[in-house]
């Protein structure tokens, strides 16, 4: 087999033709609404509620809400690329379908198993979160759970997170009956979400004080470069270190507040379960961004105006500042929205994950027996049950605080994929139907991939050490299982006529 075909193209026609296989196609019942649903509910977590208030007192004061702005924007241009993806290839797997249509199957398995590790690490680390919450609201009531199922923090013996590991098999069981189920279980959650948020801001805007709002962007302050692999990888690498408040601070907190707007990607993995993925993937996607950049804003400008940035605390900085204002009953109602909120996190971040993993499957690149749905459900029951179960043990055994960032990092790689992908894929294949077309290409794309790279520089140099671990794992699997048992290798060597792709010299028709 020669290195060429480790860039072997899949046409987009056969991607779709894949997706009406009876034993392989999932059922197509999901709304814009849904997806914007599920996009609002997988990008509003706890941020919100502690992200808003930290970044204002540590990096850019009241002037936060454009930092979530500039974060907004940001995504925004990722999104538009996502957008024309998941409308003009409605196939499941996101960025791996998409990549894999333009940069090649090597390429394509390197941003599956990217994004396999992602929302796995994902899923797991909201259920610990959710478990805390949770934890929280018990101990209110008088109820303790016992030591050795609260967890591995703290814990010198034998600690399992029984309410983290609950959680997970609870919604994979949802997953299984159905994705109409899981949208509506998911639009119940997310109002209640929303509810909160909104409360908090309506009832917030009472207590604001005009003085609190002064200076709205604090004198900028020089932040001494670190070393060592806890310091960002940029600081490593060229000795800069960047400024805290003032103009620059604005864009040092967009970097940070980026993170709360995760998410959003993950809906283009339900772009199969779409019944007009044309029309309502890109609806779904920019909807969603919109929404929750809107909200983020909202909020930012309430914790800002409630109490003087310099004396936010880092914790609990929403709920602390209403007890500031003498209404500490907003703290347990601010954690039971978050509590609430979480849920429908984990549940579209495990979605997002079994889908990659049975679109994967689907390809040859997994074992295929994972690409088989059940026959009444027409879901993936067989990856979603084993990840289920996989995350939920993870979740159980497992303290992962150190391994949060590798979700950034994982969906800024996929960013990064995706734009150079619809550059790619406007050159090869002009001629494909685009419901929805990225604006201003290629400027569009490099800008969203200028803006990626420069957040994945600001990341931890140890979370690149171990994203590369993570790869070179992902490169061994790839060649001793992989690139032998690919459906698409298989057909090309039985003489199949194939259309030339990007690397077979010429134009896709």
């Amino acid at each position: 087999m020669s290195s060429s075909s480790l860039f072997r193209t899949k046409r987009v026609e056969q991607s779709i033709r894949d997706t009406e296989e009876p034993e392989h196609a999932l059922k197509k019942s999901l709304s814009a609404l849904d997806l914007t649903v599920f996009g609002v509910g997988v990008i509003i977590g706890t941020g919100i509620f502690v992200l808003t208030g930290q970044v204002a007192k540590n990096n850019a004061g009241p002037a936060v809400s454009l930092a979530f702005v500039v974060a907004g924007v940001a995504c925004a241009l990722a999104a538009l690329c996502y957008a024309e993806f998941a409308s003009t290839v409605p196939v499941a797997g996101s960025a791996y379908t998409f990549s894999y249509a333009s940069l090649g199957e090597l390429p394509a398995w390197i941003i599956g198993w990217d994004l396999v590790l992602e929302f796995a690490l994902g899923t797991a680390v909201v259920a610990v979160g959710w478990s805390g919450y949770i934890r929280s609201l018990l101990d209110n009531a008088g109820w303790h759970l016992p030591d050795y199922l609260s967890g591995r923090e703290g814990t010198p013996g034998f600690g399992f997170d029984i309410l983290a590991a609950a959680l997970v098999l609870v919604l994979t069981g949802i997953l299984v009956l159905g994705m109409k189920l899981s949208a509506r279980v998911t639009s119940l959650v997310v109002a209640i979400k929303v509810t909160v948020v909104l409360v908090v801001i309506v009832a917030g805007a009472f207590f604001i004080k005009g003085a609190n709002y002064h200076p709205f962007i604090p004198k900028s302050k020089p932040v001494e470069a670190g070393a060592g692999l806890t310091s960002p990888l940029v600081q490593l690498m060229f000795g800069w270190a960047p400024s805290n408040f003032g103009v620059m601070g604005i864009f040092t907190a967009a970097s940070v507040v980026f993170f709360a707007f995760i998410g959003f990607d993950i809906v283009a993995t339900a772009a199969e379960e779409t019944r007009n993925p044309q029309r309502d993937m890109p609806r779904g996607i920019l909807g969603s961004l919109f929404i929750c950049t809107a909200l983020y804003v909202a909020v930012s400008i309430v914790v800002t105006g409630m109490q003087h940035y310099s004396k936010l605390s880092v914790d609990a900085p929403l709920a602390d500042a209403f007890k500031a204002t003498g209404h500490p009953w907003f703290a347990g109602f601010i954690s039971f929205g978050a509590a609430v909120g979480l849920t429908t996190v984990c549940m579209v971040l495990l979605l997002g994950q079994t889908r990659v993993f049975f679109a994967m499957s689907r390809d040859g690149l997994l074992p295929r027996f994972f690409s088989r749905v059940h026959p009444r459900f027409r879901t993936p029951h067989r990856p979603t049950i084993l990840l289920g179960v996989v995350i939920a043990l993870v979740a159980g055994f497992t303290s992962l605080s150190e391994l949060a960032e590798l979700v950034n990092i994982g969906t800024l790689f996929a960013f990064v994929v995706v734009a150079i992908s619809v550059i790619i894929l406007r050159r090869t294949r002009p001629d494909l139907p685009r419901s929805f077309r990225t604006p201003w290409v290629p400027v569009v794309p490099i800008l969203s991939v200028c803006a990626s790279l420069w957040l994945m520089l600001n990341l931890p140099a140890e979370t690149w050490v171990r994203f590369a671990v993570w790869m070179v794992i992902g490169f061994a699997v790839y060649f001793l299982y992989g690139r032998s048992h690919s459906r698409l290798a298989a057909s090309r060597q039985a003489g199949e006529e194939t259309l030339p792709g990007p690397r077979d010299g010429g134009t896709a028709r």
